[in-house]
Parts: structure tokens; C-alpha cells; sequence
């Protein structure tokens, strides 16, 4: 069978390919080969440069230009070559010594310096830079954008509909109403919150040799400060340098990056089960695509899929974040292989991650409000104003204030005469009762509209 999406075992390739072509080309295995080969070659710069070692002096802007082109002209043909070497060698970061090698044999001033390619490393130098350039490139030109992009137009609803009374549900019943915008803005200032801990996570890199010591650089050239050196190119890479390790990396700046991410993803969760209550409720309409079908049976049915969507993506997303978070820090002694095949999965789960936030970004644009539904809900429920009267009532010290709004409203529905008899018949002053008789649940509302246009 050859290869399409229709073949694919994960939807990731397969039924949602087309939304994850960013995240693809940086968590494919061609994409990891990249980041290795961008990795030993930069590490034979930081060899030839000041600080580095004798015999790779001389090299002139040409031959490293020649070194630097692998990697920066790096195609999928490239790729296939690497995999062809991996066959014979079953190693995977060999197979990029190897190919490099090829590629740089035929310069005449690389032709006598080729054993510096992969000098003094263990797999686990390349390996887990080149997972934290991968990791940072999702990040900031992958997710933070979309994550951005999902924030501004949460704001713009926030903005749009900070006057919309809305009946609020606590516990799922009848409570203080709100405004539809300010409930809104609620979701983009956990999301704004959640985003600023992920975009801060610190992304960390190692290249000290087997264990973490430079033995073997400092067995080849005592002379070198070996440490420097290391820190010089992981910093080079935009990275933070992480002096203390074992054979790999340790990975606790990958469990907070996850961890950031799945709280940015439990937010969207708690969006998507939000919203999709109200569309449940009445409170949004969906926008009909032409086309389109909701139900194989019934043909009125206009569902809410793209929350739902949303909904089983982050979730799918966090298990495998969470899982990654705990395990990845844990490693037998000085190294065990766990890791290895768990980081192949970091872009499957970057990707549900992705397409959560991309599913809910589509099915706010479905949306309409429809006021008239808000305003019927809130019109019903005339004993959403006991809790006003018997604060004002507790103000002014009328006795068991609490327990006579109890009796009136408790598991009752109430319309505007009723209230207004109840008030007419408090021993408050005139201005007090005339405030709250000019009350209705569609203007109780406190600061609801002022926090919505704040955001």
C-alpha cells in the first residue's frame, strides 16, 4: 500500500493533515534530521572559532560557507539520503555523521577535517539541541501566533458584546446575571496568562559528552576550555546552556513546556464545554454552510463539532503532554533509551494541540448571538434580583434580610409584580425602594460591561 493520508494510522497524517503542515515539517523525521545536521554543523563552526580547536584553525569564510550550505540548502532528497545510510549503520545520528561527512569530503579543506564531524559527541548532544530548536520553533512561529491570533478575536466577541445581558448558571441553575462579553473576557485573561507562562519557558541545551564531564574532549585537547566552547554554541542556538547533566539533557525544561501547553489547552477545554452549552442553551446560533451536512438522520441538526472538536483534541493533547511531563525527567542512572522514541511523539502532540486551537477558532467564527433568546431567559427569572434586595435590606439592618428573600424566591419562579409587591413592602427609605423597583435582571448586572471593555 503506498502512503497517503487515507493511509495513515494517526489522524494527525491522515484525517487532519492539511491543518498540521506547519508542525510537519518540523516534528517529521525529515524535519528531526534537519535540526541534527544544523546542530554538527554548528558545532564544527564553534571548533574552528576563537577557543576551539588547533586543527580546525585556517578554515576560510568559503569552507565554512561550504559546511554552513548542507544545512541551510537541507532537502527532503537530503533526507532520503540519511535514511539510506541509517539502513546500513541502525543508527540514526551516525547516519548524519556519515552523510555530512559525504557532503563535505569533496572541499579540499574539509577533505583532512572530516573526523572533527561529530568530534568528541554523544548522540545525545545532537539529539536534544536539535529537539529544542524544533521545540522552540513550534512554539513561536507555530502556536504562540495561533494562540495570539484565538485571543484577539475572543477580545474583539469581549468587546462586541459587553452589554448583552446574559442570565449566568451556577451549578447549572439560575444565578446573578452577567454580560455574554465579560464572560468572554474571562477565557482571554486565563488564555493570556496561560500563553505568558508557555512563551517564557526557559529552553535549555547540553553538549558535555558521554556523561556530562567532557571526558573524552578533554582526553583529545586539555587545552581547550571545553566548557566554554559547549556553552558558546548551545548559546549561539538561542538556547539556554545547562552545565549539570548526565548523558542526556534532563528534560525539566521539556515537563514545563508541556505542562505550560496543557494549561493552555485546559483552558480552550473549558471554552469549548462553556460554549457549547450556550449554543445548547440558545444563547448562540451556528452560521449554515451551504452544503454542510449536521446529522446522517436528521436533517435539522446543526452541531456544535467544532468545540467538540476543540474539546477531544485537548484532551488527547494533554494525556500525551501530561504523560511526557512526568516521564521524560526520569532517566536510569547516567542514561536509559525511554526518552528516545517518547520525544518522537512531542509533535503528535503538539499537533492535537494545534488543531484544538485552530477547531476553536472556527467555530467562534460560526457564531451569532441571538439577544432576544438572552433577554427571554433573563425575563423568566425575576428571582435573580433576591439577592440585590436583600443586600440593600442587610445595609439598612431589616432583620433577616436573607431569610425572607429565602421564603419569597427559594425554588420559585417569580415575575416583576411579585418583586415589586415584596418591595413595595420593605421598611426602607423611598430613594432605596425606587432603586430597586427600576431594577430588572437584565440591568443587575455590576461592573459585567466595564470588565468586558477593559480586556
Amino acid at each position: 500500500m503506498s502512503f497517503t493520508p487515507l493511509a495513515a494510522i494517526s489522524p494527525v497524517d491522515g484525517r487532519y493533515a492539511a491543518r498540521c503542515t506547519e508542525l510537519r515539517a518540523i516534528f517529521s523525521e525529515s524535519g528531526l534530521i534537519r535540526a541534527r545536521v544544523r546542530v554538527e554543523v554548528a558545532w564544527l563552526q564553534a571548533l574552528a572559532g576563537p577557543g576551539g580547536l588547533a586543527e580546525m584553525q585556517g578554515l576560510t569564510a568559503a569552507d565554512l560557507a561550504a559546511a554552513q550550505a548542507v544545512a541551510r540548502q537541507f532537502t527532503e532528497a537530503d533526507a532520503a539520503a540519511v535514511k539510506a545510510i541509517e539502513r546500513e549503520t541502525n543508527h540514526d545520528v551516525k547516519a548524519v555523521e556519515y552523510f555530512l561527512k559525504q557532503q563535505l569530503e569533496p572541499h579540499a579543506a574539509w577533505h583532512k577535517r572530516l573526523e572533527f564531524v561529530h568530534f568528541a559527541c554523544t548522540s545525545e548532544d545532537i539529539n536534544n539541541l536539535s529537539y529544542a530548536l524544533m521545540c522552540r520553533e513550534a512554539r513561536d512561529t507555530v502556536l504562540l501566533p495561533r494562540i495570539d491570533a484565538l485571543a484577539d478575536a475572543l477580545r474583539a466577541m469581549a468587546h462586541t458584546h459587553a452589554d448583552d445581558a446574559m442570565m449566568s448558571r451556577t451549578h447549572g441553575q439560575p444565578a446573578t446575571p452577567t454580560t455574554l462579553g465579560k464572560e468572554v473576557a474571562v477565557f482571554v485573561h486565563r488564555l493570556r496568562q496561560a500563553r505568558a507562562v508557555f512563551a517564557n519557558v526557559p529552553i535549555r541545551g547540553k553538549l558535555n559528552g558521554a556523561v556530562g564531564n567532557f571526558n573524552a574532549h578533554l582526553a583529545a585537547a586539555p587545552e581547550v576550555d571545553w566548557a566554554a566552547l559547549g556553552r558558546r554554541l548551545v548559546e549561539s542556538l538561542g538556547l539556554e546552556w545547562n552545565a549539570y547533566t548526565t548523558q542526556i539533557e534532563p528534560h525539566d525544561w521539556m515537563a514545563e513546556y508541556f505542562d505550560a501547553l496543557a494549561r493552555c489547552n485546559t483552558v480552550l477545554l473549558d471554552l469549548c464545554r462553556d460554549f457549547w452549552g450556550y449554543i445548547s442553551l440558545g444563547y448562540f446560533r451556528q452560521k449554515v454552510v451551504a452544503g454542510e451536512v449536521g446529522s446522517s438522520t436528521m436533517p435539522h441538526k446543526v452541531n456544535p463539532i467544532d468545540f467538540e472538536n476543540g474539546e477531544g483534541n485537548c484532551g488527547v493533547a494533554n494525556a500525551l503532554l501530561r504523560f511526557m511531563a512526568d516521564k521524560l525527567p526520569v532517566s536510569r542512572w547516567q542514561r536509559d533509551l525511554t526518552d528516545s522514541t517518547i520525544q518522537r511523539n512531542i509533535g503528535v502532540a503538539l499537533a492535537h494541540s494545534d488543531i484544538a486551537i485552530q477547531s476553536v477558532s472556527r467555530g467562534l467564527a460560526r457564531l451569532d448571538v441571538d439577544r432576544l433568546r438572552l433577554a427571554a431567559d433573563l425575563d423568566a427569572n425575576w428571582e435573580l434580583l433576591a439577592e440585590p434586595i436583600q443586600t440593600v435590606m442587610r445595609r439598612h439592618a431589616v432583620p433577616e434580610a436573607y431569610e425572607q428573600l429565602k421564603a419569597l424566591t427559594r425554588g420559585k419562579r417569580l415575575d416583576a409584580a411579585a418583586v415589586a409587591a415584596f418591595i413595595a413592602g420593605l421598611p426602607l427609605p423611598e430613594a432605596e425602594k425606587q432603586r430597586l423597583l427600576a431594577l430588572t435582571p437584565a440591568t443587575y448586572l455590576g461592573l459585567a460591561a466595564r470588565l468586558a471593555r477593559s480586556i
